[in-house]
């Protein structure tokens, strides 16, 4: 496996809004600046698949692999290789709301797609990350200053 970049950050948003915008992926485009436009072919659940339009890039397949309270993982699929996009969430009455995001490839041929979309990648995807905060903290689900939902 080889890790192409890791991003994360600290919001105020609780964990609901985070996973509210991943499963809105129509609206992708609005805090993901790499992204032309996304469709998901089933519900936001394990085993729906979707396909993606990279800015400047072909049309990709995806699929949700994993969705958890915690965690959701949708996994790009690419000639020779597959690159995994794994989210995670962590609550904390004291910090908030924690997310990292981290891009891994695996596969015969995820050197060759990490000299095409790695630095790419690694340029954008706090910038990215920092989008979804700002996206999940417009929403109405906050934490309130006792850790409750407000």
């Amino acid at each position: 496996m080889l890790n192409i970049a890791s991003a994360q950050i600290t919001s105020s948003a609780a964990a609901s809004a985070f996973f509210a915008r991943w499963a809105d992926m129509a609206t992708w485009p609005q805090w993901n600046s790499d992204t032309e436009w996304v469709r998901l072919d089933g519900p936001f659940a394990a085993g729906s698949t979707g396909v993606l339009k990279p800015k400047g890039g072909p049309k990709t397949k995806f699929v949700i692999a994993e969705l958890a309270d915690d965690r959701f993982v949708d996994v790009s699929k690419l000639p020779g290789a597959r690159m995994t996009f794994d989210h995670r969430v962590t609550e904390t009455p004291d910090a908030g709301t924690g997310v990292t995001v981290t891009v891994t490839l695996t596969g015969p041929l995820s050197r060759l797609w990490n000299a095409i979309l790695g630095k790419g990648i690694k340029a954008t995807l706090q910038q990215d990350l920092e989008g979804l905060k700002a996206a999940a903290e417009a929403s109405r689900t906050t934490r309130s200053t006792t850790g409750s939902l407000a």
